[in-house]
């Protein structure tokens, strides 16, 4: 039988920059940013904690390349995207029930009235978003709700300025008919 030198065969370990990045920082403080993001991205309440394992697993092994002279959470976005575009690709992932409020999203102090509201609200934008083609949720996503440039996005997402620039507002016009559609279809204002 043939022996196998299996550190032979490793790559050599990265070379480190000088301030290092430890990913149990990075996981601490930006695990509800990835959360909330796939959330964002479509991915359902009930894969998002799997998601959110995997997306970090990704982050560990490609943390080495991170530059921390640049802002993480671009960054961390594109590994988000990746994820929840390939997490969205599976047959089994493509239609998703919303209707399940993320634990935190309403304060224990709130009135009834007041969290049925938010509720609602909180499902009003998913389904807008559900509604959104994924170049355009990307870029949707990314400059609306995390309030990110669109230059930033652009160079983020590896695409033209103005792509970006035309899938926002593209995006927008799609998003704001889709918030109209659903308030009639549900009452709503």
């Amino acid at each position: 039988m043939l022996e196998v030198n299996v550190r032979a065969q490793l790559p050599e370990a990265p070379t480190m920059p000088v301030a290092r990045v430890e990913f149990r920082a990075v996981f601490d403080a930006e695990c509800p940013y990835v959360w909330t993001t796939l959330r964002r991205l479509g991915v359902a309440e009930s894969d998002v904690e799997d998601l959110v394992h995997d997306t970090f697993v990704r982050i560990a092994a490609h943390l080495h390349e991170y530059d921390p002279s640049r802002p993480l959470r671009p960054w961390l976005f594109v590994f988000a995207v990746r994820m929840a575009r390939d997490h969205r690709r599976l047959a089994r992932h493509r239609h998703e029930v919303v209707g399940v409020l993320e634990e935190g999203l309403v304060d224990a102090g709130v009135r009834p009235d007041e969290a049925i509201a938010a509720r609602q609200k909180h499902e009003l934008v998913m389904q807008a978003l559900d509604a959104l083609e994924w170049d355009k949720r990307v870029v949707f996503v990314a400059c609306e709700l995390e309030e990110r440039d669109v230059a930033e996005v652009a160079q983020c997402l590896q695409i033209p300025r103005n792509t970006a620039a035309s899938r926002l507002r593209l995006a927008r016009v799609e998003f704001t008919a889709a918030v109209r559609r659903l308030c009639l279809r549900g009452g709503r204002p």
